[in-house]
């Protein structure tokens, strides 16, 4: 299903008069994750953040936000994801994941995200620090690829993008082989969010570590995506749009290969490194 709203614009044009026409925003809405934790005589549930998203797959963006925050680490930890429906003023926006009675949860872990941010203001070595406690080892892999397959990925991911189709407002990750074939797409509204659907939806499949597979992004590369891709074992990252400095510096230390402007038959390659090769 589409997660698009209708609405009536005016088009206005040097060249012509304006006029009235229907058109097709893309859904925004907030998500709010809860996760439901305790022995079984004494269960309890805590917000550990809310989001704005696109609905759709949203117990794979919970599931792969809690993956990448280092508060999951296999599917044998979950009992269940739905969303509740006790809250008419809220149902469909808030999703509670049940976990196992002994599984423990390290609070601090969430309290600790928001170096993932743009504008936290914290530097970057502080930044990488905190990674690299966590993705305690490089990647390791022998996944390869060739130029051409690297160059007919944008038009295969524009051709599975239909919310974007309709709306232009939408990002994508995508998940591909070897021979450039799209394994799973994801869309919405935030670049990040994107990301964790794919990760959530590889993470309950049991793909984890994605050593197999390289990332393509449809927007522009920063520290969060590089991270939550280093998290998920994936060799290759590649992006329509820049990556920013920082995005750079932890590509290498992850070992992972970085590449930017994937579009118009060309790219550039930031990282070199033995994660991924080149044949």
């Amino acid at each position: 299903m589409l997660s698009v709203a209708p609405i009536t614009i005016q088009k206005i044009s040097q060249h012509s008069a304006s006029e009235y026409v229907a058109d097709l925003l893309a859904v925004e809405e907030p998500l709010e994750i809860r996760l439901g934790f305790g022995p079984a005589h004494d269960r309890q549930q805590r917000t550990v953040a809310v989001t704005m998203r696109t609905p759709g797959h949203d117990e794979e963006l919970a599931l792969g936000f809690l993956f990448t925050e280092n508060i999951l680490s296999n599917p044998s930890e979950v009992v269940s994801v739905r969303h509740c429906g006790s809250d008419s003023d809220k149902k469909g926006n808030v999703l509670r994941v049940e976990l196992q009675p002994e599984a423990v949860v390290d609070w601090q872990r969430l309290e600790r995200h928001s170096y993932t941010a743009s504008s936290c203001g914290i530097c970057g070595k502080a930044s990488i620090e905190a990674i690299q406690t966590i993705c305690q080892t490089q990647i390791v892999s022998d996944f390869q690829f060739d130029p051409e397959m690297i160059h007919a990925l944008p038009d295969k991911l524009r051709e599975t993008q239909r919310t974007f189709a309709h709306t232009g407002g939408l990002h994508a990750a995508a998940l591909f082989d070897e021979t450039g074939r799209l394994v799973l797409v994801r869309e919405d509204i935030g670049r990040h969010n994107a990301l964790d659907k794919l990760i959530g939806a590889a993470f309950w499949q049991g793909w984890l570590p994605l050593s197999r597979f390289g990332v393509l992004v449809s927007g522009r590369v920063a520290f969060e995506l590089v991270q939550k891709s280093w998290m998920a074992g994936v060799p290759l990252l590649a992006a329509v749009g820049a990556p920013s400095s920082l995005a750079v510096e932890l590509a290498k230390e992850a070992g992972m290969t970085l590449l930017g402007f994937v579009r118009d038959n060309r790219y550039n390659q930031y990282t070199f490194t033995y994660a991924s090769r080149t044949v």
